[in-house]
């Protein structure tokens, strides 16, 4: 062997081949192959070996082309086989390489089938021999023609079997991406890179997780081809359902308490994680890919998944992609709230579509998923989490003003969307650390820079952060520290927010403490009043937060937070004993506030009640303080009326009067803090806790409270000795705020009304069930009432005088104790006190009054005045003690007796129960929608309802209650039917209805109980008729589509209002007795507006047809339909026909004939929509038009557009219904001119025949396009020619000679001389 090889050698040396070839020649096939292994294997000389046999085997004679065939047959197996060093394979290769172009047609053909044999076989071990295929298929294209089978090929086409016949067969998953690689170098066409692209995706699944990163890279390398979308959804579907796998793995590893993991989410994570920066490297290099990308995700947002949302946030990284994936976000983000909005409210698209793709769960998957070192994809997620709060957040109102009250359940999609970027915020800062200080950097930025826009998002995130992650704050306190410097220029709510928020940071860092008491005191001589305003904040809630030692613990003092390294930190360092220095000093500069504005003040007094509540070692020093500022309003002479000065009170700017002192806020303070600190001392005597040490204290807290005492009672007896001439308020006195006398005296009148309001809960609290104090009470209450009704007289001069109730100054616990005794206390030995308040109307009806005005607050801000009333825990249990006294109020006693209410125009107490219970149902689903069943279980008044199991039971018993009530006044006289209560029992029965289940039995019972109400219900009320029917669609279209009631309503508003045409007598209906020629109106508007919400279902569904037209959903047999496609048909069909009965009604022209043009608009307009998808589904699959959608177009034609065309002329016309004296046929024509005037304003007209045509236009498309003749069922209007009417011509003329000839008859009659005429 050794002298074979030598002599090759030498010969391979000399000049002439002739011998080489001779000599090869002589060796047999089996000898060279063998020869060639043992060089190989040897390293050493295989080079020029090949290179011999290439120079003896002259590629032009039919033996040396052999010879070099069976070269290139014996290399490539060797190469795979393992056997040699990998540069001695790269050596053979590169030699075969470069003498491929060589080889004749029939030998290319041979080797590429070697090729493929080799790959279906699952030869291919390390790929080398790989590289040369692309070259062979290169050389091959070349050739002219192949033999192939029995005929003949081109070389081309011998490329496109062979490549077929590869991604046909089946790939050894170890070769996978040496073949992705070896495809980069092959010229393919379009399709064959689609075949290819197909067949390796197809072999993701087969592949192990860790082989996927390099593949995808090849492939990635291979788009740069084209096919560039396929690829890219394709690793998306992969990863997808690997998510998808993932999760179905969980759940049930949670339902068998097992672990069943195929593959670990670590290590998925981390996979993902390398793809999407393989990805991302390669839209940097090639723009069209990251377009291509972007393009595919807009298409279809549905189709987002975890993944993708990773992908996009990490290209995002790239600028010149920045705003469009965050433009992207932001449409994606709404789109699927709107959706899951639009599902959660229509039984009929919930039928139809089983489950909805939350994009907002996808992002919170993402943050949750980038703790597996996905850092390309958290400084993203950090701009996507402010983007969101800055694009929905809350906007300022009108003129710049910020309207922010306590906050909501989030329920809008922008609320909603706002909420989801502050758990994205929230969550990145408690995963890394690395964003934690741009995070919190860029939330006090917005605290301090946002003074016009609302920022109480802003405010719940940074306090969630400090609530979640106290002392990883810390770290950057100085962030925090250098905030403090802005807070005397920030808005008041900013500064309150922020403030509390920061409580638990400052019990733990004594120099963030130190911080914000050095801005507070230079705020308090800030020129500014907001400035000073936000120092007394400060400083009060420090005080209500800084324990002083022996404070007593009330129940109402739990923390917010509960972090135990808080705790600990709180005892150890800056304990109770250390903070009562502190919290002296603060109160010593917060006594200098006595002496600024009233504002100021009105803070102060309304704070320290919390204080001494939280912190009642400080009662003293407070007491002290409002003790000394009260003797300088009080008139100590007994003899002397009244017995406050009330001039000090106010203040003179020139002509303008101003309020210094709001003198009934002090009183009441005073009057709030010596009661808990009474009721305080009381409780610690039972308990015998008090020492012997803290006798001095004692004895001057109870001289304090004994002084106090004696100062309230004086004022008590002498304010009911009081007339309102001692306080210049009398009758005659002027209270027009235009003079300065008329501001002076209301500034009098409402101090004056807060006393004798301070001065009753105070009188009521110490009464203790007196008969005397309470007759005192009482008389303190005429003079409340008698100065009330001057202020109402005086200030409704000119007008109807104002019902309208002064906002009251007792507090939330006194109105529920006074309500709960005034109803529901029958114990005997408080009866005779009792009865003396019960005895007065006018005094009842206040408590119920001041009830009513608190739980409105409560509804519209969350907060209210006075004590606990911007503690939440205390709003709640009011509500509860509100809802049970006021449920028994109305249950118990019948409005039927209350007749003098009603003669007086006034609120019945039963109406002002409703409102409060409507107040609180309406305000507990706003704000805590969960805690509904805990507010339902305290009413335990009813005795006919048995405790309930769960809270939808409970929920309905209750429901039933005001079933019952609603049923008794409609079963009454049209006298004695109360319209107002009515109204307010549905309003009542609506809110409580949304806590029903749509499934549960008792929702169908509400379902009939409310259609059984409309059908029997006949009373003329259009305001009732409105809730009634309101109440019926909400519940309807949870339990199936409104579209056959609204028909049944559409033939009742016909009947009862008569035809466009007065000649078409129409058939009488009653369907619904609710509607009537009185409410036929207010009932057609409701209807339409129904219309247009099953509308908008409809037009949803069409879109997102068509967003998905191509996917295999969308594909059905010839004039078939899929279950969308019907149900949209026939949804539609319903709406004709209803739609068909209301164009032919005459309709009271105004609001309502304008509302239905717009909705008949609408229906072309979606009409075109559905025409338009029909024409997509035409022009991709030659199928027929389905039956269904050819009755519908005809329905249109025949039914409805032929009667909008009369419906437009009679609303042009202005024709109104006969009938009706002179004066109503004046008034008639003037809401006539009226009425056009807006029609030409609004364009309605005109918008509803270019729908009617745009429908037509379509139709005319489609028709040529499916070969159906859809436009026989329309008929061409005369509607917008130009028309002469000879009847109404002739009638206009005759009219015109009936007025010359009357006008004629009138100038003869009188005896004016005759004028001359003007020559004609």
């Amino acid at each position: 062997m050794k002298a074979e090889m030598e002599r090759i050698l030498s010969l391979s040396d000399g000049d002439s081949s002739a011998e080489l070839q001779k000599y090869l020649s002589s060796l047999t096939a089996d000898k060279l192959t063998t020869l060639i292994t043992s060089s190989a294997l040897k390293g050493k000389t295989i080079g020029i070996i090949i290179k011999a046999i290439f120079k003896g085997s002259p590629p032009g004679c039919s033996e040396g082309s052999t010879r070099r065939l069976l070269l290139y047959q014996h290399c490539i197996p060797l190469c795979e086989s393992g056997d040699l060093q990998n540069e001695v394979a790269a050596d053979v290769i590169g030699l075969l390489m470069l003498e491929t172009h060589t080889l004749v047609g029939p030998s290319l053909a041979k080797l590429a089938e070697l090729f493929v044999e080799e790959i279906k076989a699952g030869k291919i071990g390390n790929g080398k021999s790989l590289e040369l295929f692309p070259t062979v298929l290169t050389a091959m294209t070349a050739c002219e023609m192949l033999s192939y089978g029995k005929g003949e090929l081109s070389g081309e086409q011998y490329k496109k079997q062979l490549i077929n016949s590869l991604c046909s067969s089946r790939w050894d998953s170890q070769c996978v991406i040496h073949l992705t690689t070896m495809f980069r170098d092959v010229p393919l066409s379009s399709e064959e890179l689609r075949f290819v692209v197909e067949k390796v995706l197809r072999m993701f699944s087969k592949l192990d997780l860790q082989e996927i990163p390099p593949l995808v890279y090849q492939l990635l390398l291979l788009s740069a081809k084209g096919c560039k979308k396929q690829v890219l959804d394709g690793i998306i579907i992969y990863f997808k359902q690997q998510d998808l796998h993932h999760q179905e793995e969980q759940k049930d590893g949670e339902s068998l308490d097992l672990e069943v993991q195929s593959i670990p989410q670590d290590q998925l994570r981390h996979v993902e994680g390398t793809v999407i920066l393989h990805i991302v490297f390669g839209v940097r290099l090639d723009h069209e890919l990251g377009r291509e990308f972007l393009k595919s995700i807009k298409a279809s947002y549905g189709d987002l998944c975890p993944f993708s949302v990773a992908l996009l946030l990490s290209v995002a990284r790239i600028q010149r992609y920045e705003e469009q994936v965050f433009e992207l976000f932001k449409g994606a983000i709404v789109k699927s709230f709107k959706d899951e909005q639009l599902l959660q409210g229509s039984k009929f698209l919930q039928d139809l579509l089983l489950g909805h793709c939350s994009v907002a769960e996808m992002i919170l998957d993402t943050v949750k998923s980038s703790v597996f070192g996905w850092d390309h994809v958290t400084q993203s997620l950090v701009q996507l989490g402010f983007f969101l709060m800055d694009t929905f957040g809350p906007k300022p109102g009108p003129f710049g003003k910020t309207t922010e009250g306590s906050a909501t359940v989030a329920r809008t999609p922008t609320q909603l969307a706002c909420k989801l970027g502050g758990q994205v915020l929230l969550q990145g800062f408690k995963l890394h650390e690395a964003i934690r200080g741009e995070i919190l950097e860029q939330v006090l930025n917005r605290l301090v820079t946002k003074t016009v826009s609302p920022i109480n998002h802003f405010l719940e995130l940074f306090s969630d952060i400090v609530t979640s992650a106290p002392m990883i704050l810390l770290e950057s306190s100085s962030k925090v520290t250098e905030t403090f410097d802005h807070l005397s220029y920030l808005p008041l709510a900013t500064v309150q927010g922020l403030l509390k928020a920061v409580q638990p940071l400052l019990k733990v860092s004594m120099s963030m403490k130190d911080a914000l008491i050095l801005v507070l005191r230079k705020a308090m001589f800030s020129s500014q009043l907001d400035g000073r305003k936000s120092a007394v904040t400060g400083f009060l809630l420090l005080l209500k937060n800084f324990k002083v030692l022996g404070s007593l613990t009330s129940s109402q003092c739990s923390q917010t937070f509960s972090s135990s390294q808080i705790q600990v930190d709180v005892h150890s360092r800056y304990n109770a004993a250390a903070n009562e220095a502190f919290c002296l000093e603060i109160l010593s500069s917060l006594r200098r506030c006595l002496g600024q504005q009233a504002d100021v003040r009105l803070m102060l007094y309304e704070g320290f009640y919390d204080v001494l509540r939280r912190n009642s070692q400080l009662a003293s020093s407070i007491m002290q303080t409002l003790f000394s500022q009260l003797r300088r309003y009080y008139e100590p002479e007994q003899d002397l009326l009244p017995p406050v000065k009330l001039h000090p009170c106010i203040t003179a700017h020139g002509e303008q009067i101003h309020l210094q002192e709001p003198l009934a806020h002090l009183v009441c303070c005073t009057v709030q803090c010596l009661l808990w600190h009474k009721n305080m001392r009381q409780s610690a005597k039972i308990s015998a806790y008090d020492s012997d040490d803290d006798d001095d204290d004692k004895d001057e807290d109870e001289g304090y409270q004994s002084e106090l005492q004696t100062i309230l009672e004086s004022i008590t007896k002498r304010m009911i000795k009081s007339e309102m001439e001692d306080f210049e308020l009398d009758k005659s006195a002027e209270f027009s705020t235009a003079s300065s006398v008329g501001v002076k005296n209301n500034i009098y009148a409402v101090l004056v009304i807060g006393l004798y309001e301070v001065l009753m809960e105070y009188n009521f609290v110490k009464a203790n069930y007196s008969k005397s104090a309470f007759e005192e009470l009482l008389e303190l209450f005429n003079c409340y009432h008698k100065l009330c009704e001057i202020l109402r007289e005086k200030s409704g001069k000119g007008r109807q005088p104002s019902n309208k109730t002064p906002r009251s100054l007792l507090s939330m616990g006194f109105i529920s104790t006074l309500l709960t005794v005034l109803l529901r206390d029958s114990s005997q030995s408080r009866e005779e006190a009792l009865s003396v308040l019960r005895s007065s109307g006018e005094f009842v009806r206040y408590a119920f009054s001041v009830a009513v005005q608190k739980i409105q607050q409560l509804e519209d801000s969350g907060v209210t005045d006075g004590p606990d009333g911007q503690s939440s825990d205390s709003t709640f249990r009011f509500w509860c003690e509100m809802t049970s006294v006021l449920m028994w109020r109305y249950i118990n006693v019948p409005s039927a007796v209350e007749d003098a209410g009603k003669k007086e125009k006034r609120s019945s107490l039963s109406q002002l129960s409703l409102e409060g219970l409507l107040g609180i149902f309406t305000a507990c689903q706003q704000r805590y929608p969960d805690k509904m069943t805990k507010l339902l279980s305290s009413i335990d008044n009813l005795e006919d309802v048995a405790e309930p199991e769960d809270g939808e039971e409970m929920n309905y018993c209750y429901i039933r209650q005001f079933q019952r009530a609603l049923f008794a006044q409609l079963s009454r006289g049209e006298e004695e039917f109360n319209s107002k209560e009515a109204q307010l029992l549905v309003s009542i029965l609506s809110v409580l209805s949304l806590h029903l289940k749509p499934s549960s039995q008792q929702f169908v019972q509400m379902i009939t109980w409310t259609v059984k109400i409309c059908k029997e219900t006949s009373f003329e009320d259009s305001a009732l008729s409105k809730g009634l029917l309101a109440l019926l669609f909400s519940l309807h279209v949870l339990f199936k589509s409104p579209a056959s009631l609204l028909l049944e309503l559409c033939q009742d508003i016909h009947s009862q209002l008569g035809d466009i045409d007065q000649d078409v007598e129409v058939e009488k209906q009653c369907h619904f007795a609710i509607v009537n020629m009185k409410t036929a109106t207010a009932a057609a508007l409701q209807v339409l507006s129904q219309v247009d919400k099953v509308l908008d279902e409809v037009d949803w569904l069409i879109g997102r047809k068509r967003s998905h037209k191509s996917s295999p959903e969308g594909t059905q047999s010839a004039g078939q339909q899929n279950p969308a496609e019907k149900a949209v048909t026939l949804q539609i069909g319903s709406l004709l026909t209803a739609l068909n009965e209301l164009v032919q009604t005459a309709l009271h022209l105004g609001t309502c004939t304008i509302t239905l043009l717009r909705v008949l608009s609408r229906t072309y307009t979606i009409l075109t929509t559905l025409v338009k998808y029909y024409i997509q589904v035409c022009a991709s699959q030659s199928s027929k038009l389905p039956s269904r959608f050819e009755k519908l177009v005809k329905l249109s034609g025949s039914h409805l557009t032929p009667q909008c065309y009369g419906f437009i002329t009679y609303v042009q016309g202005g024709e109104s219904s006969a009938g009706g004296a002179d004066k109503k046929k004046k008034k008639k024509e003037v809401n006539t001119a009226a009425t056009a005037k807006l029609l030409r304003q609004t364009k309605a007209i005109p918008n509803l025949i270019f729908s009617i045509e745009q429908y037509e236009k379509y139709l005319i498309t489609l028709s040529k396009k499916s070969k159906v003749n859809l436009m026989q069922y329309m008929k061409l209007s005369t509607s917008r020619d130009f028309r002469i009417n000879t009847a109404t011509l002739d009638a206009a003329l005759q009219e015109q000679d009936n007025t010359v000839a009357v006008a004629s008859q009138e100038a003869e009659e009188t005896q004016e001389p005759p004028k001359k005429k003007r020559k004609q």
